[in-house]
């Protein structure tokens, strides 16, 4: 069973729903989502995870069953199912839930395109739910600007952007930006990126640091002070159903993420990039 942090963090005076996307592969979306969530539930905050990708790792991380019989987000998306019916909590992690994700839901983009306000069903089951018994909900993205990851965009208020410390970290980009203009133009105005978290962060290299500084030049006071360093430990985690934080909290990997998540929690809301 996993402990509380070490005491409490502020809790936002509204439910802060949050949404974890860049449509490259291998940027730390997940392993973002998981751990954050891990954290900010082990310092006392309630948050949901919404497992928007079909692989289901989020789900995975949490020990959350998420074979094809289970009730997942596809039957929320796609049979109009309450996220009430789906929800269920994380087994080793107090105050932290999971809407899981199952295979069935790879073909939710095709079965999308002929459903009414196709892009805004995720919005309509937040919005039928109540939320206001969380502090945070995360949404978890598949590596794509789909339609899952466009009905999280407009499900969501905020949106956290992970970002590798690479080569090429910045290609695509601009691609993700300008559907947030397009869903904030005309399916969600209220949608901000109100975090970008550097991750896969090697000191040993110089091109890290200069990632970093070239993503803080773009993005100003948006971006994290801390920065997630690679961790074989924060790789091996989801293979033994936990996040990080539960399987080596003293590792590198868990500290960071414990002060990412520290850093979210006292961000004023509202600041925009």
């Amino acid at each position: 069973m996993a402990k509380r942090g070490d005491g409490d963090w502020p809790r936002p005076d509204h439910c802060r729903v949050i949404t974890i996307a860049n449509q490259k592969g291998g940027v730390g979306k997940t392993t973002s989502s998981v751990n954050l969530a891990a954290s900010l539930a082990m310092h006392g905050a309630q948050v949901l995870v919404i497992d928007l990708d079909p692989q289901g790792n989020a789900s995975t991380a949490f020990g959350v069953e998420h074979h094809a019989d289970v009730p997942s987000v596809y039957d929320v998306l796609i049979e109009d199912a309450p996220l009430s019916d789906i929800v269920v909590a994380a087994p080793e992690l107090p105050n932290l839930y999971c809407a899981p994700a199952t295979l069935n839901l790879a073909g939710a983009e095709i079965e999308l395109v002929s459903k009414v306000a196709r892009e805004s069903r995720l919005r309509r089951a937040l919005d039928g739910y109540d939320k206001g018994k969380f502090d945070y909900v995360l949404i978890d993205c598949p590596p794509s600007l789909g339609l899952l990851t466009v009905n999280a965009l407009v499900g969501g208020d905020e949106l956290l952007i992970p970002i590798q410390c690479e080569y090429y970290a910045l290609e695509g980009l601009g691609q993700l930006l300008r559907t947030v203009d397009l869903v904030k133009a005309h399916l969600n105005p209220q949608l901000q990126v109100s975090t970008i978290l550097l991750t896969m962060y090697d000191a040993r290299t110089r091109l890290a640091a200069q990632v970093a500084e070239d993503v803080r030049s773009h993005f100003g006071e948006v971006v994290l002070n801390t920065v997630i360093p690679r961790s074989v430990r924060v790789s091996e985690a989801p293979s033994y159903g936990q996040s990080v934080m539960t399987y080596d909290p003293g590792s590198s990997g868990a500290l960071a993420y414990n002060e990412a998540a520290a850093e979210m929690a006292h961000q004023p809301i509202g600041r925009t990039s």
